[in-house]
């Protein structure tokens, strides 16, 4: 039986618990939020056993499941903690508040899910040990999901216990009077946060607004209105880039106007948000004092310019009884800053290397300011994320949580370039993240990928994360297509690779058709999707041939007419925007299509020439 994230304590005992097709589940009228709680419960039952259980607000001798809470109890902490007993007559679930019972309702489900209506007999006794497990997922820089697939994302985090979600907006929200911002976007609006903050509520999931306020803000400083705020205003008309979009586009604190713009954004999208918390990111400020602000750094050094503008914008947050965060990228070099910053602030300690060292997280511990350790899923750049890697990295990032002493764990799933992975395809980093941050137990690899095939998939075979997690480093891959038709970077290692890549995405490919029959729907059809994901990597391998053939004289591994390519690399995007329009909106789904037709207009180039 798996149970994620693994539990503090399961006791098996004799026997087992016949679910019975007439019982009743007795819920606890003093909290408020129980019913909603059991109608969940009762979904679960229906769509795994096939019967539908009665919802009373008093036992009778129907009831097979109560559900109550119980503050009075002697609870080990007392904080989100809960008590599952299964005996042969009941299933009976206690907690210490409304929090701790959702989480015991979420243990059963997965229990169902697996024993169907043959439930064992035994008693679970759980809680967190690190407070906040979130979730962050960039809807800006290429994909916005519907609110309808945000809100089964929120479904999703609370399964598995996260209980605090950001999404990382620049230009991706309808500020009114900022059309210029966001008018060739499909921006989410305030009704959708509004409605989206409500539903998180539901679910015990604290959303925390998350806004650029400092760097990253290419739309709104391409902008005829607000270009002079950058400090580079004259790249307001340059060609869009994705790797130009990235490492460009930050606030000029220099000038006057600038401290007021922020402020005056952080407001209007900080009243949308229940949450007590506001993420004004301040990241990757990369042209800070290089442009207009060059005088101002040569008078004072960069690193005081940007600690004196996060300070204000920190003391702003606080001044509206708010806690401020940051990401922690940039004042990393000169941590002991930090003590210049209100201490409510919190240091979002981001590192994604699958070998992250705890320097970092170590240092700011030892400033005393509050910090998250944010690690990511790996799906960035990628079609199909590095999942091996992301485990790497997850377990690293909470296990330092854990050690120095963090608030919290936010594991990331980033847009570079994109966003050109499918959403539901982090869920195995996604997953990761929740079980390690619960408890700060560490699976081995092979085991919790095994256990999030099965009860996430409903893969028997057990095999489908192992088998997408051995899929092959791309030499060329999707972030080197798009940096060799923005700047001509290609080096000759990455296609000497691609008859090895080659091989393994068709294996891989193979045998996942082979693994399909034992995937129960609708896991079969997400399993599915991941082979769009690899036939647009072999697509990606065999262009690269063209390019290494036309760059360094590298023999292509399989003579295909470049027309033909050409036209197989349409075809596929063909069904790639059909998945695409399956969970997001359009949103810059057509600066992914000009790269695509960029290297079909390419090979058929070579196919005339």
């Amino acid at each position: 039986m798996y149970i994620i994230p693994k539990p503090y304590r399961v006791e098996e005992k004799t026997g087992e618990l016949l679910l019975p097709y007439d019982g009743a589940i007795t819920v606890d009228n003093s909290c408020r939020e129980a019913y909603f709680y059991a109608c969940s419960l009762k979904q679960e039952i229906r769509e795994s056993v096939g019967f539908s259980l009665d919802i009373l607000g008093e036992e009778t001798e129907q009831t097979v499941i109560t559900m109550r809470l119980c503050p009075e109890a002697k609870w080990e902490t007392g904080k989100e903690e809960y008590l599952l007993e299964v005996s042969p007559q009941k299933i009976q679930l206690t907690a210490s508040c409304e929090a701790g019972l959702l989480w015991g309702v979420q243990t059963l489900r997965q229990i169902i899910r697996q024993a169907k209506a043959v439930i064992p007999c035994m008693s679970v006794r759980d809680y967190p040990i690190i407070a906040n497990r979130g979730y962050y997922l960039d809807v800006t820089r290429g994909r916005i999901p519907r609110l309808s697939e945000l809100k089964k994302l929120v479904e999703k985090l609370s399964y598995y216990k996260i209980n605090q979600l950001q999404i990382y907006i620049e230009h991706s929200f309808l500020f009114p009077g900022l059309s210029e911002v966001w008018r060739d976007d499909t921006p989410l609006t305030a009704e959708d946060i509004l409605e989206l903050d409500r539903y998180c509520r539901q679910y015990h999931i604290d959303l925390v607004p998350s806004l650029s306020s400092f760097g990253h803000l290419y739309k709104v400083l391409r902008t005829r209105t607000f270009r002079h705020l950058g400090e580079f205003p004259q790249m307001a008309d340059e060609p869009f880039g994705f790797e130009d979009r990235m490492h460009h586009h930050t606030l000029n604190v220099a000038e006057p106007e600038a401290l007021g713009f922020a402020k005056e954004m952080i407001d209007r999208y900080m009243a949308l948000f229940s949450s007590r918390y506001f993420n004004l990111c301040a990241d990757e400020t990369f042209d800070l004092g290089k442009g207009r602000g060059k005088a101002l750094a040569e008078e004072k050094g960069t690193r005081k310019m940007y600690l004196e503008f996060v300070r204000e914008l920190c003391n702003h947050v606080v001044s509206r009884g708010k806690i401020p965060m940051f990401w922690g990228d940039i004042i990393r070099s000169f941590p002991e800053a930090v003590s210049e910053l209100p201490k409510e602030t919190i240091c979002l300690n981001w590192g994604y290397d699958a070998n992250e060292g705890s320097e970092a997280t170590e240092a700011f511990a030892r400033t005393g300011i509050r910090q998250y350790t944010c690690p990511g899923v790996n799906g960035w750049n990628h079609l199909i994320p590095r999942i091996r890697d992301s485990y790497e990295n997850i377990r690293r990032m909470c296990s330092y949580a854990l050690t120095y002493g963090a608030e919290g764990v936010l594991n990331t799933d980033w847009g570079d370039y994109g966003h050109i992975n499918h959403p539901d395809f982090s869920t195995a980093g996604m997953i990761y993240g929740a079980a390690f941050s619960w408890r700060g137990e560490i699976l081995p690899f092979e085991e919790i990928s095994r256990q999030i095939s099965l009860l996430e998939f409903g893969d028997r075979s057990e095999s489908l994360v192992l088998l997408l997690a051995g899929l092959p480093e791309q030499g060329f891959g999707w972030a080197q297509a798009v940096n060799y038709l923005e700047k001509g970077k290609a080096n000759k290692e990455m296609f000497e690779r691609t008859g090895k890549c080659l091989e393994e995405i068709r294996k891989a490919a193979r045998e996942l058709y082979c693994l399909l029959p034992e995937i129960e729907s609708p896991g079969r059809e997400r399993a599915a999707a991941y082979l769009i994901g690899m036939r647009g990597m072999e697509l990606l391998a065999l262009t690269g041939g063209f390019v290494g053939e036309k760059e360094f004289g590298i023999r292509r591994e399989e003579e295909i007419p470049a027309g033909v390519l050409a036209r197989r690399l349409e075809e596929w995007f063909y069904d790639y925007k059909a998945l695409w329009r399956g969970t997001s909106r359009e949103s810059e789904l057509y600066r992914i299509q000009n790269v695509v037709y960029w290297y079909a207009d390419l090979l058929r180039e070579a196919d005339n020439g």
